[in-house]
């Protein structure tokens, strides 16, 4: 909806991190995209799940993909994408 306006956001994420596979599956997904994944957080919680949280920036159709794309992945249970339209400041340019 959104379409290619820059947004900043984070991608929520409650996964069972027993499933084999899927961890390396979602830090290849945020290699893939380093331009937009700016950091993320996870914190171990009961019963073998993890909650992760990535922070994320760049257009809103990109953003939506990379979340479905982590989302969709066999054993993680919930996933959601929060925006926002404010953006973050760059730490150092990038490269063209």
């Amino acid at each position: 909806q959104l379409g290619e306006e820059i947004m900043a956001g984070t991608i929520t994420l409650v996964y069972d991190h027993s499933t084999p596979g899927l961890q390396k599956q979602l830090a290849d997904l945020q290699h893939e995209y380093l331009s937009e994944v700016i950091s993320s957080l996870h914190v171990h919680l009961m019963h073998a799940h993890t909650m992760e949280v990535i922070l994320v920036q760049g257009p809103a159709t990109r953003l939506q993909s990379i979340a479905d794309q982590m989302v969709t992945c066999r054993g993680v249970i919930t996933g959601r994408l929060q925006v926002t339209t404010a953006i973050i400041p760059p730490v150092h340019p990038l490269p063209e």
